[in-house]
């Protein structure tokens, strides 16, 4: 079962836990990558500097369509209602990371206009680890089944998506999180602040 935009939207609003204080200008940060490669555990530590609301696919994903079946039409749905939100929270103040593979430069276009429409300061974070590293990860995270994890993403899943992959055409920031991120994490912090 599908609902109108509105509705997706307003069940996504529902699921926030409580929103950080409005900011003028209040910064989009959109983090991207391949699965494993540390999204969400580098928008956690981001989170524990920032006062931001961390908004994620696969949540979100969860949310919209509690079995998800990955399909074209489905990704349409949560993407369009996430970019609906992210607006509406930016109009309203409340500074975002989006946490998603955001792997087509087409997809992020629409993050780049909300961006533009809001006024918001926009921060392009590319997050990438050696394959082996990633391999190992989503290995681990498949044998643990943590509920931490959204994302039902393996290693078949990256293969299939990293030939996808398209270059960010915008400055951006690239960190490894197999490194310390403490200097990218720390240099984020100062950009939100310019």
């Amino acid at each position: 079962m599908t609902g109108s935009l509105d509705e997706d939207v307003e069940k996504l609003r529902q699921s926030l836990n409580g929103l950080p204080h409005p900011q003028v200008e209040p910064p989009l940060i959109v983090v991207s990558g391949l699965p494993g490669t540390g999204k969400s555990f580098f928008c956690r530590k981001l989170a524990e500097r920032l006062s931001f609301l961390i908004l994620t696919s696969d949540t979100s994903r969860k949310i919209l369509s509690p079995s998800p079946l990955y399909k074209e039409s489905e990704n349409k749905r949560l993407f369009s209602a996430c970019y609906a939100l992210i607006e509406e929270l930016l109009r309203k103040g409340i500074p975002v990371i989006f946490d998603a593979t955001n792997l087509l430069e087409h997809h992020r276009e629409h993050l780049y206009h909300v961006a533009e429409r809001t006024g918001a300061k926009l921060i392009l974070v590319w997050v990438e680890a050696p394959a082996e590293v990633v391999r190992q990860r989503l290995l681990a995270r498949e044998k643990a089944a943590m509920p931490q994890y959204d994302s039902e993403a393996d290693w078949e899943v990256y293969n299939k998506m990293k030939p996808r992959r398209e270059k960010i055409s915008r400055n951006h920031l690239v960190v490894d999180t197999s490194q310390d991120i403490t200097a990218i994490i720390d240099k984020i912090v100062r950009a939100t602040k310019k």
